[in-house]
């Protein structure tokens, strides 16, 4: 096949002006704004922690690429918007990733290929002539919680701890794949546990199961490594209809953990409510609009088969009348009414847990749901990167972004706003200078963000 040779593209002309493109313009970065994750990794210590979380069986002598520097590359790509491994075969050349990922040579030596980062997620622990690197994944479970207790100067009196699942379609022979009759297709069923906008758990789960399969034992985990550091923060769990299980409630009512979750609705729950629902219908028919009226009572299911509850508990119900049909909402809590009426607990309180949405699609939008591994275990490594590149993200909004027009914006326009930025990578001796895009847009939100950065204390040691 004749290679193409071409150096000079020429276009439409500009009224009297040559239009002419050419590949002469020298090393040229399209992520130069990641310098700005560099800055918020040396103040969270997420990076070299991660690494610590990696068992290296190789032979020094023969290794070229650190753990630390196979990892940062990864989160740093994914952070950048690079889902594939394919596309580190060219990112290795990128002088600024060197320095994002640590390399001390920027300038000759290239960071590690496709090949070496795939051995790194496929490493499942067994002697292996190729596969020498495996990771612990109770290190990297206990590092997400230290990353969200050392965010706070002091500890809180109350925190809520939102859980939740999704789905990740599978689109091959993976393992653990099963139907999902609610989601419509082959996937896992990923539990995620956030606490604000703080990313605490991120755990890949076969979807042949419950959707609360598993959460408590994590629930459990968090809640004792938080209440080590914090012994008297008050905690309160919050979910939906999916981890309404006695189970789980009988384990928070024994260990000081309050709890809102939704319920699914039946018949005998649709009677409790008959009064306050013809209220609703009367309101709606006289006013045409959508009417609401809540009420409150102490529930316990009937028979005690498998999941049915062993005692009475505080059900909230919104009666509600909405475009001609009823719309009936129940919650269960071990909140008292002194503490939250019915009203404010249902619209102040449980409907809140629907920002726990947004920081899932964050999740996607740094390609946790690339579960193309053949293994689980490999997929929950992916999984595992994409949450340690939503920290630093999350990060970088904590820290740099208070007060900006941008403090409330999702991991995808941070990228594209500030991450993304066109410059030219000159490296000397001294320096590694990036003349950024003269035209770039926002930046007073760059050097605000980047004071701001600076001003955050580095950890201690």
């Amino acid at each position: 096949m004749t290679e193409c040779t071409q150096s000079e593209f020429e276009f439409q002309a500009h009224f009297s002006r040559q239009v002419v493109a050419r590949f002469d313009g020298g090393t040229i970065t399209t992520d130069s704004g990641g310098l700005l994750l560099r800055e918020t990794d040396r103040r969270l210590n997420l990076l070299p922690r991660l690494a610590e979380c990696f068992l290296d069986a190789r032979n020094p002598v023969f290794v070229e690429h650190s753990v630390e520097q196979l990892v940062s590359q990864r989160v740093y790509g994914l952070a950048l918007g690079y889902e594939d491994l394919n596309d580190h075969e060219q990112l290795r050349q990128d002088p600024l990733m060197r320095v994002l990922a640590g390399k001390a040579d920027v300038e000759e030596s290239p960071l590690a290929g496709k090949s070496t980062l795939n051995r790194l997620e496929l490493s499942d622990g067994t002697p292996s002539r190729y596969k020498k690197i495996t990771f612990w994944k109770n290190g990297i479970d206990e590092l997400l919680v230290k990353i969200f207790l050392e965010s706070y100067g002091t500890a809180p009196e109350e925190i809520v701890l939102d859980v939740d699942a999704t789905d990740f379609p599978l689109h091959g022979e993976q393992e653990g794949r099963f139907f999902h009759g609610y989601y419509d297709c082959y996937c896992y069923l990923p539990l995620y546990i956030f606490c604000g906008e703080q990313i605490l758990c991120a755990r890949l789960r076969q979807s042949n199961s419950d959707a609360a399969a598993g959460s408590l034992a994590e629930i459990r985990r968090i809640v004792e490594q938080i209440r080590a550091a914090w012994p008297e923060v008050k905690i309160v769990l919050r979910g939906d209809s999916g981890f309404c299980r006695n189970e789980l409630m009988s384990w928070c009512e024994g260990n000081r953990v309050g709890y809102v979750f939704g319920m699914a609705r039946n018949q005998r729950l649709r009677r409790i409510i008959g009064a306050q629902m013809r209220q609703a219908t009367e309101q709606w028919s006289q006013t045409g609009r959508p009417a609401r009226v809540f009420t409150e009572f102490s529930y316990k299911t009937r028979k005690r088969k498998k999941g049915g509850w062993d005692r009475e508990r505080r059900v909230v119900a919104k009666a509600e009348h909405i475009d001609g049909k009823e719309n009936p909402r129940f919650v269960v809590t071990s909140l008292s009414a002194e503490q939250w009426g019915a009203q404010a607990l249902y619209e102040d309180f449980y409907c809140a847990r629907g920002e726990m949405e947004n920081r899932i699609k964050e999740q996607l939008s740094l390609f946790a749901d690339r579960v193309s591994a053949e293994t689980m275990r490999a997929d929950q490594m992916r999984m595992y990167f994409s949450a340690m590149a939503y920290v630093l993200v999350s990060g970088l909004r904590r820290l740099g972004l208070p007060g900006t027009e941008m403090a409330q914006a999702q991991v995808s326009t941070i990228r594209t706003r500030l991450l993304k930025i066109g410059a030219r990578v000159r490296v000397s001796v001294r320096r590694v200078y990036l003349s950024m895009a003269t035209g770039y847009p926002w930046r007073s939100l760059f050097a605000q963000v980047h004071a701001q950065l600076l001003s955050t204390p580095l950890p201690a040691g």
